[in-house]
């Protein structure tokens, strides 16, 4: 039986949902996956039974008792002192500029001292880490430390706006392989990735389980919006609510379910007082998954005019549920969202762009019914977890037969 870690920074949260269901796919598949993570989420995150169950079986490598340290790093120091040197200079020449960077990333060598010694102890034969950033520096540093093969999943954006901070080129020569979520990633990566290195890059979606929908049947005109994501200004939200007031003066019934939390959520919450529309909108925090399914069964356009996105998994979500969506034309929204087939793209921060394409798929049920139709079809053909989750796991069993360029 295949064993490998699972790493991220956080887990598990309500908003890494994509990653828990990436886990439960490949154990489907008789994988033995070990998750593990640098700290523990907070009680909000739990929101299913899920997430409880995942944060009982993970491993975390914060807060670290002195006894688990020392033992940790002393037995990788004497077991190959060339090696545990060899990986606190890897760590040196990858840090981030000035002292504080060079304290954060001497934090990050103790924390993979820590996740060596795990892997070891449960055996594992393979590290995956999700994101690019600090958690991936952990896991670089601990695959050299444990003499283990490691890989990541990159999605972006933010990770592009800094990859020499992160050390991206790095990261991704020292991979076993790099699992980029779109081709506008793959592209990114590619940017920045030394050109050997590029065979390394894999296009293998995140995904959801269309048969967990029950596609909306759209049959009058439209009054509930829906958006779920992180309430961050940068998810382009207060464009959202500044169409929400040009809108209701001619949709009387209009309301919009915001499904998630954020560090913007109480300005967000007080925007929409301003602009006139707080009896409108109805923020509901972090929801389970089936919860999430509920709202999508209620809704007649999902909404995402966000600024900056990888491939938003809850628009996936809409989709499969048969939910039109409109959105903005940005990174590798376009390869999920296909303008006017199965939803709209339009210009980020063009509120009235936003405004006019909410507003004729409100008036037109029969369009609704034919971008949502559309919508799951795509999903089912291109964004199907168990199809994703398939490639991932020929990947990886190519990487541990020694080719990770399959």
């Amino acid at each position: 039986m295949m064993r490998i870690g699972y790493l991220t920074g956080t887990y598990p949260r309500a908003t890494d949902t994509f990653i828990q269901r990436e886990v439960f796919t490949l154990r489907d598949l008789g994988v033995d996956v070990r998750t593990f993570a640098v700290r523990r989420p907070s009680a909000s995150h739990l929101v299913g039974e899920e997430q409880r169950q995942e944060r009982d079986r993970t491993t975390y490598l914060l807060p670290p008792q002195l006894p688990q340290l020392l033992t940790a790093h002393l037995g990788l120091l004497l077991k190959n002192p060339r090696r545990y040197l060899g990986g606190l200079k890897l760590a040196i020449q990858t840090r981030q500029a000035g002292l504080r960077g060079l304290l954060y990333q001497l934090v990050y060598f103790t924390e993979a001292g820590l996740l060596a010694h795990q892997l070891h102890k449960q055996q594992v034969e393979h590290l995956h880490n999700h994101l690019g950033d600090s958690s991936c520096t952990v896991a670089m540093l601990a695959a050299h430390l444990g003499d283990r093969p490691y890989s990541f999943t990159l999605h972006g954006p933010y990770i592009f706006y800094e990859p020499y901070r992160w050390r991206l080129d790095t990261k991704i020569e020292r991979a076993k392989f790099v699992v980029c979520i779109s081709h506008f990633c793959r592209s990114q990566a590619m940017y920045f990735a030394p050109f050997p290195a590029w065979p390394k890059l894999h296009i293998i979606h995140c995904g959801v389980d269309p048969a967990q929908f029950q596609p909306v049947h759209h049959d009058k005109p439209g009054s509930n919006l829906l958006y779920v994501g992180r309430l961050s200004a940068a998810k382009g939200l207060p464009i959202l609510l500044n169409s929400l007031a040009q809108l209701q003066g001619y949709y009387p019934d209009l309301r919009l379910t915001v499904v998630g939390d954020g560090e913007d959520r109480q300005l967000l919450e007080q925007f929409a007082q301003q602009r006139g529309v707080g009896d409108r909108v109805l923020f509901v925090g972090y929801q389970s998954q089936t919860e999430v399914r509920a709202a999508m069964a209620q809704t007649d356009v999902f909404v995402m005019p966000s600024f900056a996105e990888g491939v938003p998994v809850s628009l996936m979500e809409a989709m499969a549920a048969g939910v039109p969506v409109v959105t903005t034309r940005i990174a590798g929204i376009s390869e999920l969202v296909d303008d006017g087939i199965n939803g709209y793209l339009v210009s980020p921060g063009d509120s009235d762009a936003l405004t006019a394409k909410i507003a004729e798929l409100l008036d037109d049920p029969k369009l609704r019914g034919q971008f949502g139709a559309a919508g799951r079809q795509k999903v089912v053909a291109e964004f199907n977890l168990a199809t994703e989750v398939d490639r991932l796991y020929e990947v990886l069993a190519a990487s541990l037969n020694g080719n990770a360029t399959v």
